[in-house]
């Protein structure tokens, strides 16, 4: 069986898992960070910002697949595993329930997938090691892709120029960039910067979510054109210490909402105001999903080994996001290029700001 067979097996015996400890007989996955992980990774969408185009009855006896006559070919060709039952409706059809495409589901107790939502998040958070190489792969191609663009770059350069090569790129090797944002140095002040026509300035950050199988990858990389300020300094090793509570509150069985606090006390611990943490999201759990979940107060999931993780602390003009796995030894981080500077932090090494 190839690792990716054998990760499917693997899924489908977690799922089965969690429908025999809620006493149903099958749940309908809809969601695309449902349906592209329990496909391993499959091309599930159409529209980057759409629902996906197919559903998935999995149940006792097999995977039974639903989508439109006009997806199905597609689907079938290049990108279904062979062991799934593929069902269409009409382009035109409204949603149906499973027992109208598939009649067996009438003797069955179904539950949606909103119903166990919790519990597939479990399922699907530690990591499988087909899941793991495509993971590794696809974050060194998110970080490589910010090196080459940021040292192309010049205080001249627009943030949709930037956006642009990074968009080009991630194309090229196969990504689908879902989130690109840049700031110049005039519009620092924004966390979640949609990129405009300022040009970059003296310093600038960029963002990157990347999918490819499935699986997203989340970076952030800052770059400065000369050397750094006293103020800019002491922000960035300052975010950089913030995230390294984190990383060091990290171990399986975790509460993940015991995360919060850590941060709650890490931004006045390392000379932020206090309530930094109010301002942006701070990122969690991550894979086939932006974050699967958010890090919100009381989240009812717990942490588990060989999950990825993408926390994002920030304060004004600093911030750091990379993307790790909690391995045995710790988090290690997968979002890697080894032409980007690096700091020391606390036995890891952090990305910091790439000086021209």
């Amino acid at each position: 069986m190839s690792s990716s067979g054998a990760d499917r097996a693997e899924k489908r015996r977690r799922v089965l898992r969690v429908l025999q400890e809620h006493g149903a007989d099958a749940v309908l996955l809809e969601s695309s960070t449902a349906v592209s992980w329990y496909l391993d990774g499959a091309r599930v969408h159409v529209s980057l910002a759409g629902p996906p185009v197919a559903s998935v009855l999995v149940h006792q006896d097999g995977d039974e697949v639903l989508t439109s006559t006009s997806e199905a070919a597609r689907l079938a060709a290049e990108e279904l595993p062979d062991d799934v039952r593929l069902h269409e409706l009409p382009w035109h059809a409204a949603p149906a329930a499973p027992e109208s495409w598939f009649p067996a589901a009438r003797s069955m107790a179904v539950l949606a997938e909103d119903c166990l939502a919790a519990p597939l998040r479990a399922a699907r958070a530690s990591l499988l090691p087909g899941e793991t190489l495509r993971y590794e792969a696809l974050c060194r191609v998110a970080a490589t892709v910010l090196t080459d663009v940021l040292s192309r770059a010049t205080p001249r350069s627009t943030e949709r120029e930037v956006a642009a090569e990074l968009a080009a790129a991630l194309v090229r090797r196969g990504a689908e960039p879902l989130v690109l944002l840049c700031s110049g140095a005039e519009r620092l002040a924004h966390r979640h910067p949609l990129p405009t026509a300022a040009p970059l300035g003296r310093r600038a950050m960029a963002v990157v979510c990347a999918r490819r199988g499935g699986l997203i990858a989340n970076v952030t990389r800052w770059v400065r054109f000369g050397p750094a300020t006293a103020r800019e300094a002491d922000a960035e090793a300052g975010i950089a210490e913030v995230e390294a509570d984190v990383l060091d509150a990290l171990r399986p069985g975790l509460p993940l909402a015991d995360v919060l606090p850590v941060l709650q006390r890490a931004y006045p611990r390392h000379g932020f105001d206090a309530g930094e943490w109010t301002r942006h999201h701070q990122g969690g759990p991550a894979g086939y999903a932006g974050r699967d979940p958010r890090l919100v107060p009381g989240v009812p999931d717990r942490v588990h080994e060989h999950q990825a993780f993408a926390w994002n602390p920030s304060a004004p003009g600093a911030k750091i996001e990379d993307t790790v796995l909690l391995g045995a030894g710790g988090p290690r981080p997968l979002s890697v290029d080894p032409r980007w500077p690096v700091v020391r932090v606390r036995g890891r090494d952090r990305p910091t700001t790439l000086e021209r």
